[in-house]
């Protein structure tokens, strides 16, 4: 509340919107976003550019994790990594489409971005190893680089639901909120 109560204008009204998502953030999330999905899409057929957008990704990855701990309030961890006991609350809260509204990233949101994130390490983590001679040709690191490629698609899609779901129930639209880095302040 205190980015509210800072947002106060000189008529003691609150503005009609607030900036909550950084610039890094928003060029972090799209970029990312991209990258994934060309390198997902170039993985067999155009290995060159499969090979550079995902040593970008693992470069994203890094900045972004440096950014969790002195990036601005809502960038983060510290600011949206709850409790399993509150994920799972919010969880059944969202079921019931009674789950309070959280200016930033909401419990759900949060491990969401922890879940992206590591399954991201281990595809670049794997997709590098394929690179190095001592795993050049090993079958079983292909698999788990392609495994956890395939969970990134997984995760994606239950983010994007969630994306909506709490569009609709809040009625407001995350996906504007993640290119303007604005949303409403209550």
């Amino acid at each position: 509340m205190s980015a509210i109560r800072d947002a106060i204008v000189a008529d003691g009204k609150p503005p009609a919107t607030i900036k909550v998502w950084d610039p890094f953030v928003r060029l972090f999330h799209w970029s990312l976003a991209a990258l994934f999905l060309l390198a997902y899409a170039t993985g067999d057929e155009i290995e060159n550019v499969h090979i550079a957008a995902g040593y970008t990704v693992a470069g994203l990855l890094a900045l972004r994790i440096v950014w969790g701990f002195v990036g601005p309030r809502h960038a983060r961890f510290s600011d949206f990594l709850r409790s399993p006991r509150a994920v799972l609350a919010y969880m059944r809260d969202v079921a019931l489409l009674r789950a309070p509204r959280y200016l930033g990233h909401n419990p759900a949101g949060g491990i969401m971005v922890v879940a992206l994130i590591v399954t991201l390490i281990g595809t670049c983590t794997t997709g590098y190893m394929m690179t190095t001679s001592s795993f050049w040709g090993a079958k079983w690191v292909e698999e788990v680089h392609e495994a956890f490629a395939n969970l990134m698609i997984g995760l994606v899609v239950v983010h994007v639901l969630g994306v909506l779901l709490a569009s609709f129930e809040h009625s407001e639209n995350l996906v504007k909120a993640m290119i303007t880095g604005r949303k409403h302040p209550s």
